[in-house]
């Protein structure tokens, strides 16, 4: 296996053992990319003069046998975690210049653990989006076919994992946007439970949904990331104050006895038929481990898109009303008053699809609507997330496909809004329920194209996921397939 190919696991074993250092690392990454990363784009910004330099750090930390658990690791960040001296955009002309004084609290703490920060990933402008196409730069292309999308919003995190332009890289998720782009690209992606890992230092998009998480090649650096990027944070005032496993120590590869609920609501019509049989396929081969799979029901799934986009968009008009032209930010030229200045700004920043989630979420917040829109949507969530706690008193995790489809050609759904807002079905509940649920891949379709598996696992229990998730792994070697150059 190519060295840029090895997960951060082996990578770290090579590092320790001074068969390579971080530099020479860091070097062929940047090779790399230098050859590849014009056809796939899943970069915005590239650090290399920060990251030589966390590399040179690294080496000399290694030379002294210490180091952070991190340490010499390449690792890619997407562009809404705000990074100190370097841009961050959202992919968005509104914050094409926006440098933040202060680092998000998990890129804090990666650089605690002595990582090296490779460079800020594409990303749909403003985490929404499923196809990373709303980017104001240009479309991330998935690495296994350059004529199809990687997913989103977290598009460019899952295309620079899955083409070998990082080690692992960091996404953000508040309707599937890390669990949907893993899958269409063939990687581990990882939601956590809300509240498990600080959100301070990510641009906000939906508050109450949003949580950060790990995007690698292999389950095991999945929570050797969620290790370090997990915990309270006082700066964050949903983060929960829960206590931190070590998360590694549930990857046992003994699920025997495992109860694991298959939701028929999951298995609807329209569902690829290649999707369908690698589902159907895992959950044999889980038979086969000894889990025992038990039919639940989650009664209200069909409401979750409904729900979550008025939810997510009341959210979104309140987050994104602080970009108005005067604090920071873009602010558009050729105006005669305040209003003017403020309507041209905020036309021109944004994108389509950020404009038209602003409107409706300002439309379900209105006067005379909001208890119509936004007080039903959030008594209807409420009852999305006792479906899962039922589900749980008789389950410990929960399988379920990723998306219904493996990922399609670019530009085949921007003139559809609502068949686009379709491709996260099986994800959004997740997030309205607040629960943990990481996507691995399960298969190919017929066209070479990965198929996703998610794993859903109560509040707070990622190691069940985490778990379940490494011992299917561990019998099949579908993580291990890359694709040939893009």
């Amino acid at each position: 296996m190519n060295l840029t190919e090895r997960p951060i696991h082996a990578l770290r074993d090579a590092l320790r053992k001074k068969e390579i250092s971080s530099r020479e690392l860091t070097s062929a990454f940047y090779e790399r990319m230098d050859a590849q990363e014009m056809k796939v784009r899943a970069y915005n910004t590239l650090m290399r003069e920060e990251a030589y330099a966390a590399a040179d750090r690294a080496d000399g930390a290694l030379a002294r046998g210490g180091g952070g658990p991190l340490v010499g690791i390449p690792i890619a960040l997407k562009d809404n975690l705000c990074t100190t001296g370097v841009a961050t955009t959202c992919s968005s002309k509104m914050l094409r210049n926006f440098v933040p004084p202060y680092d998000a609290t998990v890129v804090s703490r990666l650089r605690a653990a002595d990582a090296v920060f490779l460079g800020k990933t594409n990303m749909d402008e403003f985490a929404m989006g499923s196809s990373t196409e709303n980017s104001a730069f240009s479309p991330t292309r998935n690495p296994w076919n350059l004529a199809c999308i990687p997913g989103g919003s977290s598009g460019g995190s899952a295309a620079a994992v899955c083409a070998s332009l990082a080690a692992a890289a960091l996404g953000s998720d508040t309707g599937g946007s890390i669990r949907q782009p893993a899958a269409c690209c063939g990687v581990v992606g990882l939601k956590p439970t809300y509240g498990r890992v600080s959100r301070f230092g990510l641009v906000a998009f939906a508050s109450s949904l949003d949580q950060i998480g790990p995007i690698t090649h292999d389950v095991r650096d999945a929570a050797l990331l969620l290790n370090i990027i997990a915990g309270h944070d006082p700066r964050d005032s949903t983060s929960a104050p829960a206590p931190t496993p070590d998360f590694t120590a549930a990857l046992t590869g003994d699920i025997a006895g495992l109860r694991l609920g298959i939701p028929k609501e999951y298995f609807v019509a329209g569902m690829q038929t290649d999707v369908a049989r690698a589902i159907e396929e895992a959950i044999v081969r889980f038979r086969a481990l000894g889990a025992i799979p038990v039919d639940v029901s989650l009664p209200h799934t069909d409401s979750a898109i409904a729900i979550y986009y008025i939810l997510a968009t009341a959210e979104a008009s309140s987050n994104l009303a602080r970009y108005d032209g005067v604090r920071y930010g873009f602010r558009a030229g050729d105006y005669s008053d305040l209003t003017e200045m403020y309507m041209k700004t905020r036309g021109d920043g944004f994108g389509p699809e950020v404009k038209r989630r602003i409107m409706l979420g300002t439309y379900v917040l209105s006067s005379g609507y909001y208890d119509a829109y936004y007080k039903k949507a959030q008594q209807v969530r409420a009852l999305i997330k006792q479906d899962f706690d039922a589900a749980f008193g008789a389950v410990d995790a929960i399988l379920t496909p990723t998306a219904p489809t493996v990922a399609f050609p670019l530009g085949a759904k921007v003139a559809d809004p609502l068949q686009m807002y379709l491709s996260d079905i099986f994800t959004i509940s997740v997030n309205l329920a607040g629960v943990p649920a990481l996507s691995l891949p399960c298969g190919f379709s017929s066209e070479g194209m990965p198929i996703g598996l998610q794993i859903i696992g109560r509040a707070f229990d990622e190691a069940t996921v985490l778990r379940a998730a490494h011992a299917f792994e561990q019998a099949s070697d579908f993580h291990t397939r890359r694709p040939s150059a893009p």
